[in-house]
């Protein structure tokens, strides 16, 4: 007669712990079906497009790890306190729309500086709408579902600055009618200038299959740029122009940003415990670099009274990378 089997206390991946699983490992660790088998990543359909670009993309990548299901982000968000977290932020972000839509800001604002805003701010709903994309494609190939959750976060965070960016349109378009608020930005995104290097760096991003390159072009050197040179350096000219709406505005979004790179430098920690590994992720930084450079460049030479803002941009993206273990 067999013996009856004893049963777990806790899910099995789990229960080596030792300990209540939080929430966090719960709902967050384990769940993707389609990393059981490296050679057959999806039950149907083994030799269709999508098995293949799984096998190469993913399962075939040059950055290897013997546990990825290991990777913990650092802020432990699952959906229930991600969406605690976001209606806070937006009820903040609601209260200075109301306060200084009830103060008569934007009427307020000088025309050389509504003029940058045409050129420089409303027009990033496009480039927001970018990092959006290539965070929802990691959401997709990535090797566990504890990356996934946090590449799925950064796509919502991407999503709710676009949505607040194309609300700030309507009200500047209602403040100043004639300043070509919600006509032109798509043309200025496809044609001036100062969009260019950041229409580059993220197409040719938005390309890049591998989903550890694509990663790394996105989290470690993309949307820092962006961070850096579009949230705080035009930030800081929003201050000197008298536009405290924009500066708190995208200090906020900032938050996001800084959520953002806490898990980017968790996985690029967990990425370095292979040695081999460092070598990769130190030349696709130097990769894409230069594309970001050039971006943060031709958009900070437009950035109103802050001549600093470019080189305070990419030194910050530098510095960053530093401190990562992976920049030059």
């Amino acid at each position: 007669m067999s013996t009856p089997l004893k049963p777990l206390k806790t899910w099995g991946h789990l229960a080596a712990r030792r300990r209540k699983p939080s929430e966090y490992e719960i709902v967050s660790t384990n769940l993707l079906w389609h990393t059981r088998d490296p050679e057959q990543p999806w039950d149907v359909g083994h030799t269709g497009f999508m098995a293949e670009h799984y096998r190469r993309y993913r399962n075939q990548s040059p950055i290897t790890h013997p546990d990825w299901n290991a990777f913990r982000d650092p802020d432990e968000l699952v959906y229930r306190t991600y969406n605690i977290l976001q209606d806070g932020q937006e009820s903040y972000v609601d209260g200075l729309l109301d306060q200084h839509d009830a103060e008569g800001h934007d009427r307020g604002l000088s025309p050389e500086w509504v003029a940058v805003l045409a050129q420089l701010y409303t027009p990033s709903r496009y480039l927001l709408h970018t990092v959006q994309m290539a965070s929802a494609y990691l959401v997709h190939m990535a090797p566990a579902s504890t990356i996934a959750n946090c590449a799925a976060f950064q796509a919502a965070d991407s999503l709710r600055w676009l949505s607040n960016v194309a609300y700030r349109t309507a009200e500047l378009r209602q403040a100043h009618p004639t300043a070509g608020f919600g006509e032109r930005e798509r043309e200025l995104w496809e044609e001036l200038p100062a969009w260019q290097g950041f229409r580059e760096l993220m197409e040719r991003q938005l390309t890049t299959f591998d989903w550890a390159e694509a990663f790394v072009a996105l989290n470690v050197v993309a949307k820092p740029a962006l961070d850096e040179i579009v949230l705080r350096q035009l930030g800081v000219s929003a201050r000197r122009h008298g536009d405290v709406l924009h500066a708190l505005l995208a200090e906020s979004a900032l938050r996001d940003s800084e959520r953002s790179r806490r898990w980017t430098e968790a996985l690029v920690k967990q990425m370095s415990e292979v040695d081999s590994n460092v070598p990769q992720l130190r030349e696709w930084v130097a990769k894409w670099q230069p594309l970001a450079v050039a971006a943060i460049e031709a958009y900070g030479a437009e950035v109103a009274e802050n001549a600093e803002a470019a080189e305070n941009a990419i030194g910050a993206v530098r510095a960053f990378q530093r401190q990562l273990g992976i920049g030059g």
